[in-house]
């Protein structure tokens, strides 16, 4: 049975936006109650000592003691919004318990002993948590706070899924129920794939070969013409020395 954490809050009558602007400046934090068929409560906190459980994980999925004015409620924090910059709260949704009624919450999986795994001591092997926390379906009363995964065993190769998860008593994963498809991989231990460099181009000597390529080429270009090429005709050279011009007109 899960340890139940008490936080105590006060009744808030002012709404809206500007009252909860008024109500961070003054270090409180605004929030709500709703379900189990009773209206929705207007609650404030004090930041400073709600910050401080909030630091805890049993925070966001333990049964808390809700006490408001004296009176006590079973509540589950369903939602929370943080400043985007300040470590600040801004406003917190609370859902009330039905004790009579099971409920659907997200707990997170605690790793044991995965340092001391035959896994862990080999070279070249790396330990992935695909998944860290898992929707389970129970009564409140057999709600847990986290639930174990032993990984003292693991080794090379090795694949953990949901169903290797040991679940306290009444307590259920329903993706299970689904089929095998939904067995989600928890933990797998895998060999590092060492990559293959490939062998660096010598790209100097590649253009050394090509510029050699491209010499011979060139001065190919300015041979004499081959044997078979004709010699210019005689008669396109100059007027020999005897000839005469012709005569000028008058």
């Amino acid at each position: 049975m899960a340890t139940i954490h008490e936080i105590t809050a006060e009744r808030r009558a002012d709404q809206g936006k500007g009252a909860s602007r008024r109500l961070r400046r003054a270090g409180k934090v605004p929030a709500v109650v709703y379900g189990a068929g009773k209206p929705a409560e207007n609650i404030q906190f004090d930041h400073l000592k709600l910050s401080t459980s909030a630091r805890h994980d049993w925070f966001a999925s333990a049964i808390l003691d809700l006490v408001v004015e004296g009176k006590r409620q079973k509540v589950l924090l369903r939602d929370v919004q943080k400043h985007p910059v300040k470590p600040q709260l801004l406003h917190l949704d609370f859902l009330r318990i039905d004790e009579s009624k099971a409920l659907r919450v997200y707990v997170s999986i605690k790793f044991l002993n995965k340092e001391t795994s035959p896994a862990a001591k080999t070279a070249g092997v790396v330990i992935s948590h695909t998944i860290t926390e898992v929707e389970v379906s129970c009564l409140p009363k057999d709600l847990p706070e986290h639930i174990e995964m032993d990984l003292g065993a693991l080794t090379l190769g090795d694949v953990l899924h949901l169903s290797d998860l040991k679940l306290p008593p009444g307590v259920e994963i329903p993706a299970l129920k689904l089929g095998k498809e939904y067995d989600a991989t928890v933990v797998s231990a895998q060999a590092v794939r060492e990559e293959v460099e490939p062998e660096p181009v010598e790209v100097a000597a590649e253009g050394a070969t090509a510029e050699g390529a491209a010499a011979p080429a060139a001065a190919g270009d300015a041979k004499a013409p081959a044997a078979g090429d004709k010699k210019p005709a005689a008669g396109d050279k100059k007027p020999a020395a005897g000839d005469k011009k012709p005569a000028e007109k008058k």
